[in-house]
């Protein structure tokens, strides 16, 4: 089984490493981390990832992984990007996103009339794409699945896992990685905390949202 995860400048690295953890646990699982050269690729908190192989060599996936972070704007306007994704979403097994890594899969064609999350801030924008944004953790439509913001990758994986190899070795997993939650705070979605999620929203993702508008309106009117 051969898990590949779209490698570009400035994606949250939780967004890749949180399901890489897990789905590398896959028996006989092939990692691979799609760069756009081999270069060691920076994330958003600090670090790099080096790449595994670039989008022009990377093999056939069977499954797909799309995370988000800062670069999502730009990889979207980058039809190497795009491109990248279309191409090996058509045979994928599964194509999947977390967080804002929804959008990638919006560029490049694959969410219109699919439902499908992403990140709370931004769930209504998937709209633009065609898709029916649903307020969930974790949403599969068929072999597309989409997890929400950022830590939801690890749920999503731990779905995928499920299905890929029944539950009883999914909660093996997340017996192994002791994927136990219990936050301090009781303010980790909107539902829980609806007038804070409304002043993120309206205050520090304001500008965010408005890139991401403007960069989806952008893919749409080049088609």
């Amino acid at each position: 089984m051969r898990i590949g995860f779209a490698l570009f400048d400035d994606v949250t690295q939780l967004d890749l490493t949180g399901p890489a953890q897990v789905l590398s646990r896959l028996p006989g699982a092939e990692m691979v981390y799609a760069g756009a050269s081999l270069a060691p690729v920076p994330t958003d908190c600090g670090f790099a990832i080096q790449p595994t192989t670039t989008r022009e060599d990377c093999p056939a996936l069977d499954i797909l992984c799309v995370p988000g972070g800062y670069g999502v704007a730009a990889a979207m306007a980058d039809p190497a990007w795009t491109d990248f994704v279309a191409r090996q979403a058509e045979g994928a097994h599964y194509v999947t996103s977390v967080c804002t890594g929804a959008f990638i899969l919006g560029a490049a064609g694959l969410l219109e009339g699919r439902r499908a999350t992403t990140h709370w801030a931004y769930h209504d924008l998937l709209g633009l794409f065609g898709a029916e944004p649903v307020a969930q953790r974790v949403v599969q439509d068929g072999r597309l699945i989409s997890g929400g913001g950022v830590t939801a990758g690890i749920d999503f994986a731990l779905t995928l896992l499920a299905e890929l190899e029944g539950e009883d070795f999914a909660q093996s997993i997340q017996m192994a990685l002791e994927y136990d939650p219990a936050p301090p705070f009781s303010t980790g979605s909107p539902a829980a905390a609806p007038a804070r999620a409304e002043a993120l929203k309206a205050g520090p993702f304001s500008e965010r949202r408005a890139v991401m508008e403007a960069a989806s309106r952008a893919v749409l009117e080049r088609r």
